[in-house]
């Protein structure tokens, strides 16, 4: 395998932020199963190492490649690789993929502020799970959103353009994970309830 191939050319896909994810999983497995270390416990020292370098290479790609914001934040790391200076009107100047934008959209930020504000008065509420429910679909309707945002400005070229939803898709994912890490200790925290319940039931 050459370690040189970009993340899809690893799994022979497109340059593109739509994958095809049966796709992408069959071919994990091929090659997961073609470069496996231990198929080459036998072999000379260099192929050893080698089949160690291509099976991390292989688990990296397809880590990249299945996570939304990981791919595309690949996608335009690649593009600015190959275009070595873009000159882009970025509001803060930062370097497009780099993870150090900030957003200056305010309207966007308020709605940011306020999404995590239910978040917090969830745990206030009657009925938790049912406000996460509500709230878990505005952060998924309003991801997708953004990643048809970023696949359109991407495909055109708009690397700007494209660089601004890759930073809200960052701000949506990570309130993904808090909205998941508090169901979670809304979950153990009932079931550690429904166990002191039990224990000291009469019956």
């Amino acid at each position: 395998m050459d370690l040189t191939s970009n993340f899809f050319e690893i799994f022979r896909l497109p340059l593109s932020y739509k994958v095809d994810k049966p796709l992408l999983d069959e071919r994990y497995l091929i090659l997961q199963r073609q470069f496996h270390p231990d198929r080459y416990a036998g072999r000379s020292a260099q192929e050893q190492r080698l089949a160690v370098q291509s099976s991390a290479a292989i688990n990296q790609a397809y880590d990249v490649l299945c996570s939304p914001v990981k791919r595309a934040q690949y996608l335009l790391e690649q593009s600015l690789l190959e275009l070595r200076y873009v000159d882009m009107d970025v509001d803060n100047g930062a370097d497009i993929g780099n993870g150090e934008q900030t957003i200056a959209d305010t309207e966007f930020l308020m709605e940011q502020m306020q999404l995590r504000e239910e978040l917090i008065e969830v745990r206030s509420v009657a009925e938790p799970f049912a406000e996460l429910d509500i709230l878990e679909q505005k952060i998924t309707g309003n991801f997708k959103a953004l990643e048809q945002e970023f696949a359109a400005a991407y495909t055109l070229g708009e690397l700007a353009r494209a660089g601004d939803a890759l930073v809200k898709m960052q701000f949506y994912s990570k309130l993904q994970t808090e909205l998941e890490d508090l169901e979670d200790i809304l979950e153990n925290y009932l079931e550690d309830n429904l166990e002191d319940n039990l224990e000291n039931s009469p019956i």
